[in-house]
């Protein structure tokens, strides 16, 4: 299943209502219990000479981490998150990034995202943390969940 960018949500990654959002895709892979998507970044999200910014790079990874609670039909939030930077990540280069969900304890999602390039070799990658606030519901955002625990 396809995700695209939501036009009402205005996370910087993932919404589509951020005029200075990334606004990326992913691709839920039901069979697998994977979030996919492919990407590629410009010189505006550039940190040293031709390389993406390592905030980015970390946003990215928590985007696709966030995006696995879906699995669970689960709001939840970033708690903890881990990022190695293995090799510099190109600024105008084709990029694919998978999460998956490594465990669940309690209300704690524990997630693990990488970045790759075509070649399948691992130039970033993430673990995180994420706490479950409630179920997923249409039109109910977070804060709602939460007074109503």
């Amino acid at each position: 299943m396809l995700l695209k960018p939501n036009p009402e949500n205005k996370c910087f990654g993932c919404g589509g209502a951020n005029p200075r959002g990334m606004h990326l895709t992913f691709e839920q892979d039901d069979a697998t219990n994977r979030i996919r998507g492919n990407f590629r970044l410009g010189p505006e999200y550039q940190g040293g000479a031709n390389f993406i910014h390592g905030g980015i790079i970390a946003t990215v990874l928590d985007e696709v981490m966030g995006k696995v609670c879906r699995f669970r039909n689960a709001r939840a939030v970033t708690a903890e998150l881990t990022v190695e930077y293995l090799k510099p990540v190109p600024i105008d280069a084709d990029l694919e990034i998978e999460g998956k969900e490594i465990e669940m304890n309690g209300r704690n999602i524990h997630i693990a995202g990488e970045i790759r390039n075509p070649d399948g070799q691992v130039l970033a990658r993430a673990r995180g943390r994420f706490v479950v606030l409630g179920q997923k519901q249409q039109g109910i955002g977070a804060s709602e969940i939460a007074k109503s625990q």
